[in-house]
């Protein structure tokens, strides 16, 4: 009888454990779209497309780089990515500016002077996650970390897989 259960306390937890798995796939899809229709507001905001905002951030926090790497890394076709540089640099989000190990070349730099613009559109989104987090000890926000860093990894190379990279 303590076999029986032993196997039905398993078959619980397992249950258990595929539902919570389920609901964090759920939460995440929703939140993956969440994010879309704020990014497409604060994009909308500045006067740029979604996807001028998505380059602008890949810029930004990997920045310096070509316009060739930001072509592979987001995906998108050279000749497209001619296209977003030309308007982030009309508008004053970004600068080219000569490669410093290779002058023939040319990297793209964030306008770090217009972050306050942006910071502006997501205050309230940051406002609401330091309340969330609040709610965290030190051990699950540590937690909570690592599973993003691991997710966002994970969505990498999954574009990586699409794109052939």
């Amino acid at each position: 009888m303590g076999v029986k259960s032993s196997g039905s306390t398993d078959a619980e937890r397992n249950r258990k454990r595929l539902k919570l798995k389920f609901a964090i796939k759920q939460s995440m899809r929703e939140l993956s779209v969440q994010l879309s229709v704020l990014n497409h507001q604060v994009a909308a905001h500045l006067d740029l497309t979604d996807i001028d905002l998505d380059c602008l951030d890949f810029i930004s926090r990997e920045g310096p780089l070509s316009p060739s790497a930001l072509a592979r890394r987001t995906g998108l076709h050279p000749a497209t990515m001619t296209g977003i540089l030309d308007r982030l640099e009309q508008r004053g989000w970004i600068a080219r500016d000569r490669d410093p190990s290779d002058r023939r070349a040319v990297v793209v730099r964030a306008n770090r002077t217009r972050n306050a613009e942006i910071m502006r559109l997501y205050s309230g989104m940051n406002t609401s996650m330091d309340r969330i987090c609040a709610g965290y000890g030190e051990p699950e926000l540590e937690l909570l970390a690592d599973f993003l860093r691991r997710t966002a990894d994970a969505g990498r190379n999954a574009t990586d897989e699409l794109t052939g990279d």
